[in-house]
């Protein structure tokens, strides 16, 4: 029984988006090489054709770009250093057997010593040892186009279509900076763990070929976010939540929300419509961002800026629906203060609203969060 379920999935569960958004992601990256810059055709006199090994890149760059073996790094310096690899032998052994043996055998040892390990790099050296009618009109020309060229051009589509589709490619590098511009690294990743200590980490456990420093600093992150969670006790939104709201709706005017935000010093508002109908919130961030837009259009001589800010005059004023924010965590009654806490790690939510059929029945900001948790803890000692 053990043997045959080693034999199934060793992947997680994909989501169908997840699955659509590599697959289009493949098509797309490929379709738009063959049709501007790489041929469908062999073109033996200036290389500029697909070989099957950037099916192979394609897997890796649209559906597992946080990989390391997906980097670009990896990817170009792999299929390069491959190609030649696989060119000097074609050009040096006669048995083609041996050759493409050969070729793989010693392209794997280069990919390694170069760090730039890529699992299509040894379907490129054997596409090079097994095509010597090729490789004698292109010669080492093959390892440039080809195969950098097309890699290239592979590596910048898919950073493009990552940063379209919310993904992050390729991945940050450890000590990249924050979400906020700054050195700090996110609340959830600042583990007191150096870069180091979490290679020898990956080392130690052969998995630097599986897994980025970066991305290991975020799952022990996330798992000690868990397990802090774990000891939340049973206390869930309702018990939390405050309740006594001040909501602005749709068309209040900017002015009257800025106002608003200095009364009452808070960080959100929630925007709704009749009947309490939950519409969306306004962070104090949506609000600066806007005045600063309207201050750079002021600046160019587009747009009244301080008129409009301030609605003096305008038919069509901005208003809080214009500038709320509609998606985001939400929460009911019965959501668990465990469910919370990574929802609010990293500091791109300030506050979750409470629904109860559609409708806003209370909030959970930041304060009342740590409030709760500074609360258990004192009743733990």
């Amino acid at each position: 029984m053990h043997i045959l379920r080693s034999l199934g999935p060793a992947v997680a569960r994909v989501s169908l988006g997840e699955a659509l958004r590599a697959g289009f992601g493949a098509l797309l990256g490929l379709g738009v090489t063959g049709l501007v810059l790489l041929s469908p055709q062999v073109d033996l006199n200036l290389g500029l054709y697909l070989v099957a090994p950037f099916g192979a890149t394609s897997v890796l760059l649209f559906a597992v770009p946080n990989s390391p073996l997906a980097q670009p790094w990896s990817a170009i310096v792999g299929n390069t250093v491959a190609a030649l690899v696989g060119v000097a032998t074609c050009l040096l052994v006669a048995d083609p057997a041996l050759r493409i043996a050969l070729a793989v055998g010693l392209a794997i040892t280069a990919t390694i010593l170069c760090r730039a390990v890529h699992p299509p790099a040894g379907a490129v050296a054997m596409t090079a040892a097994m095509s010597p009618e090729a490789i004698d009109h292109l010669g080492f020309w093959f390892a440039l186009t080809p195969i950098a060229a097309g890699t290239a051009a592979l590596v910048v589509l898919a950073a493009l279509y990552a940063r379209l589709t919310g993904r992050h490619y390729p991945f940050r590098q450890f000590d990249a900076p924050g979400q906020h511009g700054t050195g700090d690294r996110s609340p959830s990743e600042r583990l007191g763990l150096s870069e180091t200590e979490l290679s020898g980490l990956l080392e130690r456990y052969r998995q630097s070929f599986n897994l980025g420093v970066e991305d290991l600093a975020r799952l022990i992150g996330a798992a000690e976010l868990q397990a802090a969670s774990h000891h939340a006790g049973p206390l869930n939104a309702e018990d939390i939540m405050s309740r006594d709201l001040v909501t602005v709706g749709g068309d209040t005017t900017l002015a009257e929300v800025a106002e608003l935000f200095r009364r009452h010093r808070f960080a959100s508002l929630p925007v709704v419509g009749p009947e309490q109908r939950f519409l969306g919130v306004i962070f104090q961030i949506h609000l600066i961002t806007r005045a600063r837009e309207d201050a750079e259009r002021l600046e160019r001589g587009f747009l009244p800026a301080f008129r409009r800010l301030v609605d003096l005059g305008r038919e069509t004023p901005v208003t809080a629906s214009d500038i709320m924010k509609v998606a985001g965590p939400r929460a009911t009654r019965g959501s668990p203060v465990a469910a919370l806490l990574p929802m609010m790690a990293d500091g791109d939510v300030d506050a979750i609203p409470v629904l109860e059929r559609g409708r806003i029945v209370g909030i959970v900001t930041r304060t009342d969060l740590i409030a709760a948790l500074a609360r258990q803890a004192l009743r733990h000692r």
